[in-house]
């Protein structure tokens, strides 16, 4: 059987191949059968030509045989499960016949199957792979990341003399790219002795894909300076590192450069620069290009959509959803993500309720991980348990992000139980999934169990990362595990290779100074490598309000100010600290400053869900339909606890009010007591009463809820900004280490 050198068609990878010559028997080559195949619109229609080149006895042909497969595996109407029955009934196929069945697999979902029958040649055809079979085998390894197996082609090329083939040279830069290897891919690139414009685009897509920008777009100017003429696959890998580099003024000048060059405009290119223009931030640009765009997909409508969305225009957003032809999940996914990551949960839901409503299109992966990230803000865990219970109706695989979303949500609405069954109920946990148990455990208080986890982690051989170092340190600091929290900081880098970053000098500042060892965070602090963020002089001043160092508040203060000069939690603490120890002067100077500076200390809000509705309180808030039943209770509260011993920490108060009862009124009035009040009334003494609050619960409340429980005899879940605190029977959880 003659071997042909060349393929049947034109192949991507080598746009300018010749039509191989097969030795084929004439009476074969003008069966009529063959010009059909030609004219067949569906498989239906190939199958009849199959069976008649079968009574023919034509398949026995090189020629007739290969026109066969490659209608079956590469037309427009293909089956690679058809494609391999037909493979499977030539009886000597030829090396031009594998290299089809191999390309189509290395394209297809199962690309592994492309490397199977690459293993199969190896065994069954007569002739070795040559230049066009390595590229499709190369891509499969690319598409499956497996660095082993493309070395291996790799080196087979080599010794195959084909090492120099700038075909199979351009698929290697790709395959090393996708791998994560750039050093490898930069010096296969190099090394390539006739770079093509293939070449280039190639080593510009990986840098640029692989968050090098800036090395992507040095080696576009590169190109220019080699005289090497751009096509549009050049200028959009360069548009996607300017926006990833969020450079705008030179993303303009690629898209003048493209104009000047009289690079033809297509809806890629043109849906490349107006990701470009959004993502640098300015919408003005992408909206003056997206009116003249004169074709528009859904790509387009989602980009603007996504661009008026994160600069918190949502009118303009909204209007750009109502316009669009249709609206897919990509849509209502981008309105969705972008709500819960303003810091908007509440909007994030009434969105997905929208699209509950409109039957269609179905919530995919990133809107119910988005959906659940809103749910563990609000503590709105009906609507987070019903999302739980539709994965599972939808027999939706629970890959690694909807586990680590679905242990984070349960966590952060006080169900640990629930987020434990989760976990357990998954094979394959990453280091994601690992870490969001172990920030689950430490945010309930339960630091040496959260410890227990970064053992078994280890026993699984996951390795750690910076969050999950970040969620061990928090356990440590929550739960005064000085010694341990001492030990992980000093091994993250020598034993784990994790170099500590601000959160973990953060962490370890608060670990230090929670435990009264202000001298020693004040040293650690000093001998940072890297500058110390606000964050960390944060971490100091809490610890001085908790031990009442007046000295060492100020000196943090100070710093922290310089650094964020309007941040009105410094302000709170540090008036807090005064309050304490009766500097009611200072507590007013500091008040007259915000009120001149015009900073404003954010609003303490606290959330509660009932019947499968968010209530949200403020401080002072009157605006509930059961406004006057609330404060009634309130009332009756307050009396309560008075008889019962209870006096108010008046400390928690920023401003100096002359009055003693106007202070006592103006702490019932906190939003967390709101809510408590409110739960009381609404949920019956076997609900638990689950409250969100968005900044740290004061002393004060803290206190109340510890009493409230055991005089109301209520199980209390209340969640602040950086813990959960179970109250009952008059105890929480956190020991009154917090």
């Amino acid at each position: 059987m003659a071997s042909p050198s060349t393929p049947l068609i034109s192949l991507p990878h080598h746009p300018n191949s010749s039509s191989p010559t097969f030795s084929t028997d004439l009476r074969f080559s003008s069966h009529p059968a063959l010009s059909l195949i030609d004219q067949c619109t569906s498989i239906k229609q190939l199958k009849q030509v199959h069976a008649q080149m079968l009574r023919a006895g034509v398949l026995f042909d090189p020629y007739s045989a290969s026109k066969l497969i490659t209608a079956s595996a590469l037309s427009s109407f293909s089956s690679l499960d058809y494609a391999r029955q037909v493979f499977d009934q030539i009886p000597q196929p030829n090396v031009y016949t594998w290299n089809i069945l191999i390309r189509a697999y290395a394209s297809s979902s199962d690309p592994a199957e492309s490397i199977l029958i690459f293993l199969e040649m190896l065994d069954h055809c007569s002739e070795c792979p040559d230049k066009y079979t390595y590229p499709f085998a190369i891509k499969a390894a690319s598409e499956l990341r497996a660095l082993q197996v493309g070395r291996g082609f790799h080196g087979m090329a080599i010794k195959a003399s084909l090492g120099s083939d700038i075909y199979i040279l351009n698929s290697l830069v790709h395959f090393y790219g996708s791998c994560g290897d750039l050093d490898l891919a930069r010096r296969v690139f190099v090394k390539t002795p006739k770079k093509d414009v293939v070449s280039w685009n190639s080593m510009i897509t990986v840098f640029a894909q692989g968050n090098c920008p800036q090395e992507a777009l040095e080696l576009f100017k590169e190109m220019e300076a080699e005289n090497v003429k751009p096509n549009d696959v050049t200028m959009v890998s360069v548009l996607s590192a300017c926006a990833k580099k969020v450079d705008l003024e030179f993303g303009r000048w690629v898209c003048s450069h493209i104009q000047r060059n009289e690079i033809k405009e297509n809806l890629t290119l043109n849906n490349a620069m107006l990701d470009m223009y959004v993502k640098c931030g300015s919408v003005e640009d992408a909206k003056r290009l997206f009116d003249r765009m004169p074709e528009k997909d859904i790509v387009s409508w989602t980009t603007m959509l996504d661009g008026y969305a994160q600069l918190g225009n949502y009118e303009e957003a909204w209007r750009v959803f109502a316009a669009m032809p249709s609206q897919d999940i990509a849509a209502w996914n981008v309105l969705i993500s972008s709500y819960e990551q303003s810091g908007k949960p509440k909007e994030a839901l009434a969105v997905f309720n929208e699209l509950q409503k409109s039957k269609s299109p179905k919530p995919d992966e990133v809107t119910l991980v988005s959906t659940l990230a809103a749910c563990a803000q609000l503590g709105a865990i009906d609507l987070g348990g019903w999302i739980h219970v539709y994965i599972k109706k939808q027999v939706m695989k629970l890959n690694c992000h909807l586990t680590t979303s679905l242990i984070d949500m349960y966590a952060k609405c006080g169900d640990l139980d629930k987020a434990l069954e989760v976990f357990n109920s998954v094979e394959r946990r990453d280091v994601f999934v690992w870490s969001a148990m172990i920030a689950g455990l430490a945010m309930h208080g339960q630091g040496r169990d959260a410890l227990e986890f970064f053992s078994k982690m280890l026993e699984a051989k996951v390795k750690p990362n910076a969050v999950t170092f970040t969620n061990v340190l928090c356990a440590c600091s929550h739960t005064g595990l000085v010694d341990e929290g001492r030990t992980f900081f000093y091994q993250m880098e020598p034993v784990y290779r994790v170099v500590p970053g601000i959160k973990h000098y953060a962490c370890m500042v608060d670990i230090l100074g929670r435990s009264g060892n202000l001298d020693e965070a004040v040293e650690l602090i000093e001998k940072m490598p890297i500058p110390p963020t606000a964050s960390v002089w944060g971490a100091l001043l809490g610890a001085c309000k908790l031990h009442g160092n007046v000295v060492l508040a100020e000196k943090a203060c100070s710093h922290l100010l310089e650094l964020d000069p309007r941040n009105h939690g410094a302000y709170v603490l540090l008036s807090n600290i005064y309050a304490e120890t009766g500097k009611w002067d200072e507590v007013s100077g500091l008040r007259k400053h915000m009120r001149d500076a015009g900073i404003k200390k954010e609003p303490g809000c606290s959330s509660i869900e009932v019947n499968g509705s968010v209530h949200e309180f403020l401080v002072g808030d009157n605006s509930h339909p059961l406004c006057k039943e609330i404060y009634s209770k309130l009332d009756e509260m307050a009396l309560r606890l008075k008889s019962n011993g209870y006096v108010p920490n008046k400390s928690h108060l920023l401003q100096f009010v002359e009055e003693e009862d106007m202070k006592d009124h103006a702490l019932i009035l906190h939003s967390e007591k709101l809510a408590i009040a409110f739960g009381l009334i609404s949920l019956s003494p076997s609900q638990p009463i689950q409250v969100v609050k968005n900044l740290r619960v004061c002393g004060d409340c803290h206190s109340v809820a510890k009493l409230i429980s055991k005089l109301y005899d209520r199980e209390i879940l209340l969640r602040d900004r950086y813990r959960f605190h179970h109250f009952r029977d008059g105890h929480c959880s956190c020991n009154d280490y917090w």
